[in-house]
Parts: C-alpha cells; structure tokens; sequence
C-alpha cells in the first residue's frame, strides 16, 4: 500500500479556540503516538487528510520538522451535524511491524431466489503488516441457500493478514423472509379499503 505523504506543522496552542481557528485555515488537529515516545500534537493539511481517510487503514507518511513518519489513523473525531473532521489520533508505525485493525467486510454476489442475506458484523478485527493493511474482505452470498451461516473463520482474508475475531463468530446469515399475522391482516384491510374506493 502506498502510503499519503502529509505535511504537518507542530502545534503550541491548544484548546477548544486554537481547535477551531485550526479548522478555520483547513487544518485539523491531531496527534501523533505510540512505540514509547511522547504525544506529538500537530496540525495536518485538511483538504488531503480528508481525501486520504476516505480509504479505510491508509497509511500516511507525516513529514515533521524535516523527519518522516509512518502512521496510521485510529480514531477519527467527526462533527455529526457538518460531517467536519474535528480531530485525529494517529498511530507510529514501523515498515515490518504488525498491528490490529478492524477491517469492513463487503458483501458480493446474489443468495438464492427467495432468500435475504442479514450481515450480523460489518466489520472483523485483523492483525497485518502496517504498510500493507486490508481496505475490506470480500464474502461471496453467490447462491447461498436458506439456511446458510458465514462465521468469521470461513472468511478468505487477504495474504499476509491474520483473524483476530474468534473464529466461530457469525458474519452473516441467509433466510427466507416471512410475513407476520399482522402484516398479513394489514395488507388485507389495505386491499379491501382500495377494494371499496374503487366500488
């Protein structure tokens, strides 16, 4: 995976105030941490952060005050009203190491005619190699019959990647809908209301 280099500027103001004219000059504040070295608070281009995140377990190249670091995001604050991206925790990483990351699982293919597929988990938690993290796996439903269940460990992961959810956990299930008395009896009263509009 190559990585989205960013260039990031350190930050001295902190606070709710400094948060916002940060967002004001398309920053985003954020933090840098892990392998025993202390936080490092810096503030990150926001336009190319905001396209890098959109790949899910990107890596980024953060370029600091003349060094280069590898990093991952592990928490992502967003504004729910204006979908602004308020703050970012990102990970150190080292080329080589391996980490957990929880990976989206992306469903392919039709069940069997007749049948409804219900994903019970959308996304499954895998340890990879931080320069080569999974975007998604992929589960094909291609023809699946009532009664089918997918656990976690039936799922093909991507090379290099290894299952942390417990192997018997449920990803996903595939059933014949069924309709209730009551829904049956409401669309009957519906059909007979039009019934009688028509008469």
């Amino acid at each position: 995976m190559a990585e989205t280099v960013l260039t990031a500027t350190a930050r001295s103001e902190f606070g709710k105030g400094a948060a916002r004219r940060l967002r004001r000059a398309d920053q985003i504040p954020a933090v840098l941490y892990g392998h025993g070295s202390d936080p490092l608070h810096v503030s990150l281009p926001g336009h190319e952060t905001m396209l890098a995140l959109k790949q899910t377990n990107a890596l980024f190249e953060v370029a600091l005050d003349g060094k280069k670091i590898l990093a991952v995001a592990k928490d992502v604050q967003i504004e729910p009203v204006r979908q602004i991206i308020e703050h970012i925790d990102l990970l150190i990483v080292k080329r080589g190491e391996k980490i957990q990351v929880d990976v989206p699982v992306h469903i392919i293919g039709e069940s069997a005619p007749g049948t409804i597929h219900v994903v019970e988990t959308q996304q499954l938690q895998l340890e990879a190699e931080a320069t080569n993290l999974p975007s998604h796996v992929e589960i094909s439903i291609e023809g699946l019959e009532e009664g089918a269940v997918i656990h976690a460990g039936d799922v093909t992961l991507p090379a290099g990647a290894t299952l942390i959810t417990e192997a018997e956990h449920v990803v996903l299930t595939v059933s014949v809908p069924t309709v209730s008395a009551a829904d049956r009896a409401a669309d009957e009263a519906e059909a007979a209301a039009a019934a009688a509009t028509e008469a």
